[in-house]
């Protein structure tokens, strides 16, 4: 009983002399992801500057990881995937493969979605606990833009599909590009409403605070510790 006791007063002291105190300590437990997850982070490549002040913030959130999940980081660029990192169990290097947007029309997809697609075909269906991070204006204006195609387009419709069968479960960060949906109020709602459905079908979360875009990543990345250990670890 003694000797627990001092191991535990140890650990106490340790955590004082470094600044965190028992309660910090125990909140920033809570908050981390609790089990291992193959995870793909998928940024459009035409999303609007403010995406850079959050590089930093996406970092914090792929090096807090569990041990063993596997990182892929690819960005959602004009005609392809471009792949800055394949899945990888070294978390430091999938964080390093980040860079910022490129933030210009010159950059825009035809749609997102084709491109989700390509990034679920690089996931194993039968290993693990699989999901994807799009960080998106979630817009697709394929079939034109108005009302009744707003979600419910071909390739959207293929996306969940795809997803489905493999297994992985899509989040979604809403935020503006430089195009449309920065400009249109509409074109944010339809964009929201494509993300929303996406997510919700596969068993994932949208993300999202008004039409307008964010504030920060924090919020958001909070949030989806909350709903991927509810997904994965309850």
């Amino acid at each position: 009983m003694f000797r627990r006791t001092s191991s535990f007063i140890s650990v106490l002291a340790l955590l004082v002399a470094f600044g965190v105190s028992p309660a910090m300590a125990k909140e920033t437990d809570a908050t981390r992801v609790r089990v291992p997850l193959n995870i793909a982070i998928l940024i459009q490549d035409d999303l609007t500057s403010q995406v850079a002040n959050e590089i930093g913030v996406t970092k914090e959130f792929i090096r807090s990881l569990p041990a063993s999940s596997r990182v892929m980081v690819a960005y959602i660029t004009s005609g392809h995937l471009q792949v800055r990192q394949s899945f990888t169990t070294d978390l430091d290097r999938a964080a390093n493969s980040l860079r910022i947007p490129v933030a210009s029309d010159s950059a825009s997809p035809f749609n997102p979605y084709v491109e989700v697609i390509e990034a679920l075909k690089k996931f194993d269906s039968d290993q693990g606990n699989n999901a994807v991070l799009l960080i998106s204006d979630g817009l697709d204006v394929s079939r034109g833009f108005d009302s009744e195609s707003a979600g419910h387009t071909l390739d959207i419709d293929r996306t969940i599909k795809e997803a489905n069968r493999r297994n992985v479960s899509i989040y979604s960060f809403y935020e503006p590009s430089v195009g449309l949906t920065s400009h249109s109020r509409l074109a944010a709602s339809y964009g929201q409403s494509s993300l929303n459905r996406v997510s919700d079908e596969t068993g994932g979360r949208a993300f999202f605070q008004g039409i307008s875009g964010f504030v920060t990543f924090d919020s958001y990345f909070n949030r989806l510790r909350d709903e991927l250990n509810r997904h994965y670890a309850s």
